[in-house]
């Protein structure tokens, strides 16, 4: 590029001048590029950079929420671009008319690559710009082979088992990371059952895989949005084998089938490190075994993309930029805390203020955040770390989650000593924290006035673009979404409602991928009285509902106007009491 990409930010206003020396000394420092340095340093995000470059180049953007980024399946343009290439050098066919190709790639300035696109397909080359994280989720969907996993397994039951289970060396490289991008043709029929369950898992944006033996049958399921769905299993006689095979993985006992185990090891796919924990649990008829798929190159770390109505966003960072408080986030394991809590840091992140972490696990690695893993074994417990935290000059504490009085208790002291402290609890709503946090030691004066906000989060399934279908609420349901929304039918024109259908694009499943739903309490003057006082959980409720702000169910009626998700999606995740 003519132009340094710092350059053009700073002439489009993206970054500050001070901005930009940051940046450059940043990049050298690190031996990184400049892109890299603008976002690690957070001053702009992935997409904001690709549409500022999109203006500079007068070169269109594309991307899954505009509709560009999405391949012609019926034009065979994986026969023109194949997989390796596209992977190799961050392009995506979209669809060829008359006798031009469209593409979409990372750097449309690249003449080499252009000539060569042209070169390969013989016709004149319309470029795109889009994002490197949508332009590999593209790749992963568009050729992913859906039937890798029926394959195998037909290949297994046509192939009499000889080899261990173990497979060949050759799969696992010295560094202890299996490469599915690597599948040997000599590895055992087990070892490529393993590797094949993984890729389809992967492939289908998987977070578990449960594969557990019973009486008469084999289940493998895999979760996807939230939900379990049943997968083509592998024999009855293979599972042994395949459990055998995670165990070795992860460096577990193989001989143990008494006792519960736990172990992860890493993986390789498609560009990008993927862990995968594994817990293995003796069972009446055989082990159970279920994965964990911790892909964190399809986390969304973009705070206006979790999901935040407007007025919740904007109570959120004003009270993430106190300069001292509690800030509570609630909700179900698996519910996105970690995520959200990790947007917001990056989003609130500069050099003039101390970040810190304290997790178990540190899901997230934070550019410019100190992150600790809390160690119970070796006495590092939450509390203990936090009590070393406060002689490291914070600013800005995340603890992972409050677990017990101790932990409740550092916080409230870091709270009063000057810093801003976030952490999670598990409770069924918001303002359920109030009671559990005064349960475990905190004083109702004290926290009274150091809880700056309590807030929290469900996930629900969005809807498959390609396949939902228009639906209208019976009168019933309308009425409920209007008065639990808090809505004015007179808008209700503006509204659309789908339901689910399922196809090929969605595995059958109707949706395709998750968003939060929130509910955000700022503390106000009235609720701080009824802390101290009367700690009343209805009383409280009423002075934050006399805020304005929308609770879970609510939030979640805005979803379904829009045409997000559907509505038993939001009755399956709220409750009408919230």
């Amino acid at each position: 590029m003519a132009e340094q990409i710092n350059e053009i930010l700073v002439a489009q206003g993206k970054i500050t001048p001070d901005q930009d020396k940051q940046v450059q000394l940043y990049a050298k420092q690190n031996n990184i590029s400049i892109a890299e340095a603008v976002l690690r340093l957070g001053f702009a995000n992935e997409e904001q950079v690709t549409i500022a470059l999109s203006k500079h180049f007068a070169i269109p953007y594309a991307s899954k929420e505009n509709g560009i980024l999405v391949p012609e399946r019926e034009q065979n343009l994986q026969e023109i671009i194949s997989e390796k290439f596209a992977r190799d050098n961050m392009v995506v066919p979209l669809f060829m008319e008359d006798d031009s190709l469209a593409v979409a790639l990372l750097d449309p300035t690249n003449l080499f690559l252009i000539e060569n696109l042209r070169m390969m397909s013989g016709k004149q080359i319309q470029p795109f710009i889009a994002t490197k994280s949508q332009l590999l989720s593209v790749i992963d969907s568009f050729y992913a082979n859906k039937n890798l996993l029926e394959e195998v397994l037909n290949e297994a039951i046509n192939a009499p088992e000889t080899a261990s289970a173990e497979g060949s060396d050759e799969d696992v490289e010295v560094t202890g990371v299996l490469d599915l991008d690597r599948m040997n043709p000599n590895s055992s029929q087990y070892v490529k059952q393993v590797n094949a369950i993984l890729r389809q898992a992967i492939a289908e944006r998987s977070s578990d895989i449960h594969l557990e033996l019973f009486d008469e049958r084999v289940s493998l399921r895999f979760r996807i949005d939230g939900s379990l769905y049943e997968r083509t299993a592998p024999a009855k006689e293979a599972v042994n084998a395949i459990i055998s095979r995670i165990k070795i993985l992860s460096k577990l006992d193989i001989a143990e089938k008494r006792l519960p185990q736990d172990g992860s090891f890493t993986i390789r796919y498609q560009n990008r490190s993927i862990e995968v924990r594994v817990s293995v649990c003796p069972a009446v008829f055989g082990e159970k075994l279920v994965l964990r798929i911790l892909d964190k190159g399809s986390g969304e770390m973009n705070i206006d993309k979790l999901g935040f109505e407007p007025d919740q966003k904007k109570a959120f960072l004003a009270a993430a930029n106190l300069p001292h408080g509690l800030i509570f986030l609630t909700g179900p394991t698996g519910s996105g805390k970690s995520t959200t809590l990790s947007a917001v840091l990056t989003t609130i992140r500069t050099s003039e203020l101390n970040f810190m972490t304290l997790e178990d696990p540190v899901e997230y690695k934070l550019a410019g955040i100190s992150q600790v893993q809390v160690k119970p074994a070796i006495g590092l417990t939450f509390a203990a770390g936090l009590r070393s935290f406060l002689r490291q000059d914070p600013d800005v504490i995340l603890v992972g989650e409050v677990r017990d009085n101790e932990t409740a208790e550092a916080c409230l002291k870091a709270a009063l000593t000057g810093h801003l402290v976030f952490s999670t609890l598990h409770t069924n709503d918001a303002l359920g924290a109030v009671p559990r946090l005064i349960d475990m030691g905190m004083e109702p004066f004290l926290l009274a006035s150091s809880l700056a906000l309590v807030a929290a989060q469900r996930l629900v399934r969005i809807l498959c673009p390609y396949c939902k279908v228009p639906h209208i609420p019976d009168p019933v349901t309308m009425d409920r979404i209007i008065k639990e929304g808090h809505l004015n039918p007179r808008d209700s024109s503006s509204w659309t409602f789908f339901k689910s259908v399922g196809c090929p694009k969605c595995f059958g499943t109707g949706f395709s991928g998750r968003r939060a739903i929130f509910e955000v309490y700022r503390t106000t003057e009235e609720m701080r009285n009824i802390i101290y006082k009367s700690q009343d959980l209805v009383a409280l409720r009423k002075a934050a509902n006399a805020s304005g702000a929308l609770n879970l169910r609510a939030t979640g009626w805005h979803k379904v106007i829009r045409g997000l998700t559907t509505v038993d999606e939001i009755l399956s995740v709220t409750m009408s009491d919230e």
